[in-house]
C-alpha cells in the first residue's frame, strides 16, 4: 500500500523559510521513517494556489485514493491540501470511505477521532478565512490604488508602468496619430496600414478613456495621476457616430432616424433624380410607414434645436426630470431608501468575526457555523453588488446632467439655422453627433430627441412635410 507525501506552495510562500516543496517534502519523509510508514511517493503543486481543487498534483492524490491501493497521505500542513472548508470537509469524507489515514505533521492531526475531526474543521475554517481575508485585502488595496489616480492593470499601449503610474513612451506619438486619423473618417483597416498597428489593437485603443487621463475599475472610469496623450475633444471627434459593424451614409442625419413603430433605424433611399429619403427597412415586408424627405427630417432636428435654446419652462422642465422629478425629503434622505452599501459591508464583516468567535469558543455547532457563514457571504456579495449599481446610478445621472447643460450652451452660443446653411455635409455632420440622439418617424408626427433631453414632438406641417390624417399630437413636451 502506498503512502503519498502531497506538497503545495504558492507563488507567494515560494521565498518563505521552510514553505519550499523542497522543505516540505523532507519534513514528510522524516515523519514516515520515524513511525515506519514505509517508502514515500512524493505528489506536488509548485506556485498554485489553495483556493479550490483545480490542481494536477492533488487530482493525481484523488485519483490514487479511489485506486484504493494508498494507504497514508502526508501533509505537512492542512491548508497544503486546500483553503476551502468545504473541500477539506469533502477530502476528509474521500479519505475516510476509501480507508485512507491522513496525517497532518504540524498539527499532529488525528480523524480517527470526534475531537479530531472537530479540530479538523476549526482548522479548516481558520485557513479559508485567512484565503478570503487576503481577497479582501486585495480588493480594498487595489481600490485604494484606483482612488489615488494609481493604474493597476498592464499598461496600454504609448504608456509604460513605472512604480504603479503610467508614464508616455514613444509610441504615444503613434496613439495620437491614430486618434487623428479616425477623426479624419478613416477606418480602422486604413489606418492600420498607415501606422503599422493592428486592427484590433487600433479598435482598442480608440475607445479607451486611459489615453484622456482616466483609469478603468469594475466596469467604471476614475481620474488617474498620468498624463492625458490626447484632449477631450479629441477623443470626441475620433469617437463621434461609432456604430460597431455599421457602415453610415454620407447624409448628415444617417444612424439617428428611426422607425417609430419598428424601432429600428431608418435606411437612407435615392430614387435616382437627386431626392433622397428615409425609409423603414421592413417597409413593404410588414412595415407601412412612409418614407420622409430627409430635408424635413434635418429641419425637424432644427427645429428641436431651437425650441430647445429658447424655452425657458421646458428646459426646466427636462432639468426636473434628469434630477428624477423629486424633491427632497424635509428630514434628509428620501423614505424607503435601502441602507448605504458600505455601512451593510461593515455590518455584515463585524457579525462574520462575531460567529467565527463563537465557534472557536464551541458556542456554536461546525453546522451553525457553516450556515450562518454562507448566509453572511451571500449577504455581502449582494451589497457589494448594491453599492456597484448605486455608483454606476450616480454617475449616469451626473453625466446625462452634465451633457444636457453642455448641449444647451451650445445651441443658445449658435445660430444654428444660419451655420446649417453654409456648411457642408461634414461639418452638418458634426452639429448632428454632437447635439441630436434621435430623429423618430411616427405614422401622425415626429420625435426629436436632442442629446440628454426626453424626446420633443414635432408636427409635419411644422417642418414643411406632408400631413398625415387624423394627426393629434404636437406642440414640445
Amino acid at each position: 500500500m502506498l503512502t503519498v507525501a502531497y506538497c503545495r506552495v504558492s507563488t507567494e510562500e515560494q521565498a518563505e523559510d521552510g514553505f519550499s516543496i523542497e522543505g516540505q517534502a523532507d519534513k514528510l519523509s522524516a515523519y514516515a521513517t520515524l513511525r515506519d510508514l514505509g517508502t514515500v511517493t512524493l505528489l506536488t503543486d509548485p506556485g498554485l494556489s489553495g483556493k479550490d481543487m483545480k490542481r494536477p498534483g492533488l487530482q493525481q492524490l484523488l485519483a490514487a485514493v479511489e485506486s484504493g491501493f494508498m494507504s497514508h497521505v502526508l501533509v505537512w500542513r492542512l491548508d497544503r491540501l486546500s483553503r476551502n472548508l468545504s473541500d477539506l470537509i469533502l477530502l476528509a469524507d474521500t479519505f475516510g470511505s476509501h480507508g485512507v489515514a491522513l496525517h497532518s505533521v504540524s498539527e499532529n492531526l488525528d480523524l480517527s477521532s470526534a475531537a479530531g475531526r472537530m479540530f479538523y474543521n476549526i482548522l479548516g475554517t481558520f485557513a479559508q478565512y485567512f484565503r478570503e481575508q487576503l481577497s479582501e485585502n486585495v480588493r480594498m488595496g487595489n481600490d485604494r490604488a484606483i482612488k489615488e489616480g494609481k493604474h493597476i492593470n498592464r499598461p496600454k499601449t504609448g504608456y509604460d508602468l513605472i512604480d504603479g503610474e503610467l508614464v508616455p513612451n514613444g509610441d504615444a506619438i503613434r496613439v495620437q496619430e491614430i486618434f487623428r486619423l479616425r477623426a479624419q473618417g478613416l477606418s480602422y483597416a486604413a489606418i492600420e496600414e498607415r501606422t503599422g498597428i493592428r486592427y484590433s489593437t487600433v479598435m482598442s485603443i480608440l475607445q479607451s478613456r486611459v489615453y484622456l487621463g482616466e483609469i478603468p475599475h469594475n466596469g467604471s472610469w476614475f481620474p488617474g495621476r498620468h498624463e492625458a496623450v490626447v484632449t477631450e475633444e479629441e477623443w470626441r471627434v475620433a469617437n463621434r457616430g461609432f456604430v460597431p459593424g455599421r457602415r453610415r451614409s454620407g447624409d448628415p442625419l444617417s444612424g439617428k432616424v428611426r422607425c417609430g413603430l419598428c424601432d429600428r433605424r431608418m435606411a437612407v433611399a435615392q430614387n435616382g433624380q437627386g431626392s433622397v429619403s428615409f425609409k423603414c427597412r421592413h417597409r413593404g415586408t410588414g412595415c407601412a410607414l412612409p418614407a420622409r424627405s430627409n430635408q424635413g427630417l434635418a429641419r425637424a432636428a432644427l427645429l428641436g434645436f431651437e425650441l430647445l435654446s429658447h424655452d425657458e419652462r421646458l428646459q426646466a422642465a427636462v432639468r426636473r426630470q434628469l434630477n428624477g422629478g423629486r424633491r427632497a425629503h424635509p428630514q434628509g434622505a428620501p423614505r424607503g431608501r435601502r441602507q448605504d452599501a458600505a455601512t451593510t459591508m461593515t455590518a455584515l464583516s463585524d457579525r462574520r468575526r462575531k460567529v467565527l468567535d463563537l465557534y472557536v469558543a464551541g458556542k456554536i455547532s461546525a453546522d451553525g457555523f457553516l450556515e450562518e457563514e454562507e448566509r453572511i457571504c451571500a449577504s455581502i456579495e449582494a451589497a457589494r453588488a448594491q453599492a456597484s449599481e448605486e455608483h454606476k446610478e450616480s454617475r449616469s445621472k451626473t453625466d446625462l446632467e452634465q451633457r444636457f447643460e453642455d448641449v444647451l450652451d451650445t445651441i443658445q452660443e449658435l445660430d444654428l439655422p444660419s451655420v446649417w446653411a453654409e456648411a457642408d455635409d461634414a461639418e452638418r455632420r458634426v452639429l448632428i453627433e454632437e447635439l441630436l440622439e434621435w430623429v423618430t418617424v411616427f405614422p401622425d408626427h415626429l420625435e426629436v430627441t436632442v442629446a440628454g433631453t426626453p424626446p420633443l414632438n414635432v408636427l409635419f406641417g411644422e417642418v414643411g412635410l406632408k400631413e398625415s390624417e387624423n394627426v393629434s399630437v404636437g406642440g414640445g413636451t
